[in-house]
């Protein structure tokens, strides 16, 4: 079982006398730093200077300054920034300037995991990983309910690792809904396995499989659209409301049995060989060095295939049916 805190373990004096540095104002940054704000920490962001979000950030209320200025300045540093430059940003600009005794953030452990960021040994060096898209994040902190999230002590250089940890995360609304202890290692791993097979995907290669198969058999691919991918959100809301079993006490007993009996010929051996290699992958470091060189690359195979991604018949035909339901706020 991991350890688990709520507000009454958390301190936010911990940090109310210290500088917090938020590299980055994408969906993760903007969310912690207003969070933060809110709860009368002393943020300053980190941007640089040709970024079109220095004029939002500001807008917003908070002071922006250059990435390199913050490192100097703050106490503690977030880095939420795209994993794939955090490497190169910090080696260039944050590590000449961080200060001994400081603390360095992450929302995700990727780059110190595969040591993209090798911090020195004097600074503190902790995760703290909202478990929630950033926008979903600023709206529940709104609503004064909050995401979980996870945190982990990478590196305790003061003895203060945690604690600073602990109330930098009631800062950012979390210790109301609970926040998980973890290491950087089991977040990084498993997060990464989870959004290639199932949560991104494996799922959408199911639903274009599923859709593929019925629109091969003769099915209009209205048809197949619904069946496959609309009615999806009906099953996920109910399975993340109760669970697998609350989401087959609510559908037809021939659902419950369609699924119980056919699953696994979905989902067999070789689907989880597959996954198993997967999981190794991530484990071993290949698919970091292979995304890193990816982007250093210029993005030549990844290009091509957001292009066919964006561009597939479900896409097309998904497009149409969601005009006819302006409910759904269509994106």
């Amino acid at each position: 079982m991991v350890n688990v805190y709520y507000d009454q373990d958390a301190d936010l004096s911990v940090i109310s006398d210290k500088t917090i540095g938020i590299i980055g104002y994408g969906s993760q940054g903007h969310a912690h730093a207003l969070n933060l704000k809110d709860n009368g920490q002393n943020v300053v962001v980190g941007l640089y200077p040709e970024s079109r979000s220095r004029a939002t950030a500001q807008e917003a209320g908070l002071e922006v300054a250059d990435v390199p200025e913050v490192a100097q300045r703050a106490d503690i540093i977030m880095m939420v920034i795209p994993d794939h430059i955090q490497g190169s940003v910090y080696r260039e600009q944050i590590a000449p300037n961080i200060r001994p005794g400081s603390a360095f953030m992450v929302a995700h452990g990727f780059s110190i995991h595969y040591r993209e960021i090798v911090p020195p040994d004097n600074v503190d060096v902790m995760m703290c990983a909202p478990k929630a898209p950033g926008h979903r994040m600023r709206e529940l902190f709104q609503q004064g309910i909050g995401v979980p999230s996870l945190l982990a002590v990478h590196q305790d250089a003061t003895g203060n690792a945690k604690q600073i940890g602990l109330a930098y995360c009631k800062g950012v609304g979390s210790t109301g809904a609970g926040v998980l202890e973890t290491t950087i290692k089991d977040e990084t791993e498993s997060d990464l396995f989870g959004e290639q097979s199932i949560l991104c995907g494996g799922v959408t290669a199911l639903v274009n499989a599923a859709f593929e198969t019925l629109v091969e058999a003769g099915y209009p691919q209205e048809i197949a659209y619904f069946e496959c991918l609309h009615e999806l959100k009906m099953i996920v809301d109910l399975m993340y409301q109760g669970g697998h079993n609350y989401m087959h006490f609510s559908v037809s007993d021939t659902a419950e049995y369609g699924s119980l009996s056919r699953r696994n010929r979905i989902i067999d051996e070789h689907v989880r060989e597959n996954m198993r290699a997967i999981l190794r992958e991530i484990q071993d470091g290949t698919f970091a060095r292979e995304w890193i060189s990816e982007n250093d690359e210029g993005r030549p195979r990844f290009n091509p295939m957001r292009e066919s991604a964006q561009n597939a018949p479900i896409e097309n035909i998904g497009k149409q049916l969601r005009s006819m339901m302006p409910w759904l706020d269509p994106r």
